[in-house]
This record gives structure tokens, sequence and C-alpha cells, in this order.
């Protein structure tokens, strides 16, 4: 299959076009950043010719600015910015195939849905959020709606765990140092799910003419924040016993914050529904394989 990868050279992209290319595809990408492989090309060069990738059977959108990041006003506006123009590029260029895609893989969040501590949130949840990230990822999912295709897919993605990348090394630091413990209460839910997993439940979209829609992409147990303390400190063979209190990590991340102090218990209703086996299923052997040493 021949595959077109926006955010190639990101955190999930790179995972995504290693797993594609190991599977056979053929896959290129577009980039912010200029390259000598022929395979890679900027936004500029797709706008000035996007017809020259006509045939291209499958696109996976995932550009975007990184949410991990204080949100100040000028972050927010790059944050939507960067995702609204990218879906906007994509379907102004391939509203000038003569093929249309078979499908297209459009980035998305579970940050849709909002933040509860006591709410099942899956597919077949109505989001009505109205805070900061919920309106990102709406007007994203809306811009997505606009790209020529025969099939559109919205990954929602949860926590992204990786080896060295994502939101896990910060995480780790301070059981590292000794120092981990419960954010606030520990009640709040974390939706994880391992990169791996992630990239095998975008090529199993890619794949799987029935899978359209929301797709929420998160392993099928989520855990509360102290949960996932407790495991990432049985993993590390560090304590978890130093409470962090809420209104520190207000103060170093502001906005941002709510993410973990807030949290949302989310399903992945319809890969489950569609027979989609996870590798990762569970934490501490997502853990374990994340962070076990190099041989």
């Amino acid at each position: 299959m021949k595959v077109l990868v926006t955010g190639g050279t990101g955190f999930i992209g790179s995972h995504l076009v290693r797993h594609l290319r190991e599977e056979g595809d053929d896959v290129y990408i577009v980039s912010r950043h200029h390259s000598d492989d022929p395979r890679i090309l900027t936004w500029d060069e797709w706008n000035q010719n996007p017809s020259a990738w006509d045939g291209i059977e499958a696109v996976v959108n995932l550009a975007g600015e990184t949410i991990n990041q204080r949100w100040t006003a000028p972050a927010k506006e790059r944050i939507v910015q960067s995702r609204l123009q990218a879906a906007e590029q994509l379907a102004e260029g391939i509203s000038q195939w003569k093929v249309k895609p078979k499908v297209v893989i459009n980035g998305s969040a579970i940050g849709i849905y909002g933040v509860s501590e006591n709410t099942v949130f899956d597919e077949r949840n109505e989001p009505r959020a109205n805070d900061f990230l919920a309106n990102v990822v709406r007007q994203w999912e809306e811009a997505a709606e606009q790209i020529p295709c025969e099939r559109l897919v919205k990954i929602r993605l949860g926590l992204v765990l990786g080896r060295n990348e994502g939101a896990l090394g910060k995480m780790k630091l301070p059981y590292l140092l000794g120092a981990g413990g419960r954010l606030g209460a520990g009640r709040q839910w974390m939706s994880w799910i391992h990169v791996e997993d992630v990239v095998r439940l975008i090529s199993f979209c890619l794949r799987t003419r029935s899978a359209a829609g929301a797709v929420n992409a998160t392993a099928p147990r989520p855990v509360t924040n102290d949960e996932f303390g407790r495991t990432l400190g049985k993993v590390l063979k560090r304590p978890h016993w130093l409470p962090v209190p809420e209104f520190v990590f207000k103060l170093l991340f502001g906005e941002l914050s709510m993410l973990l102090i807030k949290g949302q218990k989310v399903f992945p209703w319809k890969a489950k529904e569609w027979g989609f086996e996870y590798t990762y299923p569970y934490l501490e052997a997502a853990l374990a394989e994340l962070l076990k040493k190099a041989p």
C-alpha cells in the first residue's frame, strides 16, 4: 500500500513509518523539515505540486504542534492553527487528485470527551466538553471531515507511552530520584496506551474496511493516577510515597496541568468490537517493556 504520513518524523509518526515499512508498505512523509530523502517532502513542496502524489492509497495525518507545553496565548494559537492548517492543506491538495485515497486517518485526542472521575467514555458518547483541549480537538476533527476520501478514521489518542519520548520520560524522573508518588488524591483516571499498540491500531484501521469514524486509541484497562504511580515504582524498583500537591503542578504547568489533575476514563469500544488484539493491555507489562535496559 502507498501511504502518505504527515508528522512522520515526530514521536508517533516515526514509530508508525517504521512499522508500516516493516509490513511492506511504500511510505512517504510530509514534514516541516527539509530532507535529501526523496520520500520526505516539506509542506511547501506539497503545496507546490500536490497532484504529483495522485495514486496514494492512504493518508495518515499526525501533524500538529505538541500540547506538552505551557498553554500561553501564543502556544494555544500554534496548537490550534498547526492542526487546522495541516488538514486544510491536505484537503486542498487531495481535491486535485483524480483518484481519492481509500482511507484517511486523522489524528485526534480523547481530550474531546472532557474530564471526569466517574464517567466512562467510549466512542458512543457524544462529546460535550467545552474546555480548550476539547475545542481544539473538535475543530481538528471538523477540518479532517473536509479531506476527500472514501473512508475517514479519527484516531483519538490517549496518553501514549514511549521509551524516551512522550510523557513517560518526565513521569519516571521523580521515581528515579526516589521522590515518586501520586498526584493530588490520585483518584483521577489515566487512559494510557503503549506506542507500539498505537501504530498497530492505526495499521489495523488502514486495512479494515469497516473501520470508520472516531476510534479511541487507549488500552482496554485504564488506571488511576495512584495505580499508575505504584506500578511505575514497582517496575523501576523505586518507592511510591511522596504525594505531589495539585498546586505545585498548576504552578509548573499552568492550564496544561488539568490533563493530569482531572483525568478521564476512556474505553476503546470500537477496537474491542472489531477484534483488535493489544500487545500490551496491562500497564505493568507495557512499562516493563518500555523501561527495560538495552542489552
